[in-house]
């Protein structure tokens, strides 16, 4: 599969300070990509890089293999930043005509009437922007950034500021685009929840530098905590809840009405508590393991990462 970004040592110093510290990873074409890290960490500086806003002090910076520095990949590229870039005394129908003149679209008015249905906005599309809510307003900054049917999209937050039902909207949109359009994504977050949900591959910068790139399940898998949950048809008796808590290389952590959860500790595998347990005559219902949230790994590798 081909590279829609990649990135090979990009630094960037801005103010005597160096913000982007020989920053590599790759977005594969098709990807829907999430890009974390603390404020200040770098995201920002990022992107306008791949926007050709900035030009990277040292390293280069790729996409769909042409330097961001040339008008042939900013053409391939749409995007949504800070600000949605929309027109509040203009209705859905002109902001979106007004950048299809700037793209040179032709034929614009199909296409405004295809991606104001992708994003949901057909019935409001003679509506003036300074009446729409914030999720609106977001789903038309998307429906902007598709006017020119671009094969990237490079998205800065899109959700943020957006009410709990106007998020589950965005993100549809996002899928739709990346599912429906067959665009590749780049979405910067601080919304980790999102990310898990729609994203299949992550990068996490902190301090300028990447700590954390791969596909997100993978490394969900890598930095699980080996935490098991047994369900039982009923309720352990105290005396075989002590003789297991005994047991110190069973790793019996907890024990709730009609489950057991243990942390497996070296050298004990799942078949052997199961096995355990079936002899001590419990009937189980059920066996599952716990993968790290992204949360948690969020959390593991920026804690790995703070300064002694």
């Amino acid at each position: 599969m081909s590279e829609a970004i990649r990135l090979e040592g990009v630094s960037k110093q801005l103010g005597g300070r160096k913000v982007l510290k020989g920053v590599s990873f790759a977005v594969k074409q098709g990807d829907i990509f999430g890009y974390l890290g603390p404020n200040g960490a770098g995201k920002t500086t990022t992107i306008r890089i791949l926007l050709g806003l900035l030009k990277p002090t040292s390293g280069k910076a790729t996409i769909l293999g042409e330097d961001v520095s040339k008008d042939e990949a900013r053409r391939k590229v749409g995007f949504v930043l800070e600000s949605d870039g929309l027109y509040d005394n203009k209705t859905a129908e002109e902001n979106l005509g007004y950048y299809a003149r700037i793209y040179g679209v032709t034929e614009p008015a199909g296409r405004i009437d295809r991606i104001l249905d992708l994003v949901g906005l057909e019935d409001r599309a003679k509506d003036k922007i300074g009446t729409y809510s914030k999720g609106m307003r977001q789903r038309l900054a998307l429906a902007r950034a598709m006017v020119h049917d671009p094969e990237l999209l490079i998205l800065d937050d899109p959700s943020a500021g957006v009410d709990p039902s106007g998020q589950i909207e965005v993100r549809q949109v996002i899928l739709n685009m990346a599912h429906k359009e067959e665009k590749t994504i780049f979405l910067s977050s601080h919304n980790l929840d999102e990310v898990q949900r729609i994203c299949n591959r992550i990068a996490l910068i902190d301090r300028g530098e990447i700590k954390l790139y791969g596909e997100l399940e993978q490394l969900r898998r890598e930095r699980s905590i080996n935490e098991v949950e047994i369900e039982t048809t009923e309720a352990i008796a105290e005396p075989l809840f002590t003789e297991l808590k005994s047991l110190s290389h069973l790793g019996l952590r907890e024990r709730k009405d009609k489950s057991l959860t243990f942390v497996l500790q070296e050298g004990t595998r799942v078949p052997d508590i199961v096995s355990l347990l079936v002899r001590r005559g419990v009937e189980i219902e059920g066996v599952s393991r716990k993968e790290a949230s992204l949360e948690e790994v969020y959390a593991a590798m920026l804690k790995e990462a703070e300064p002694l």
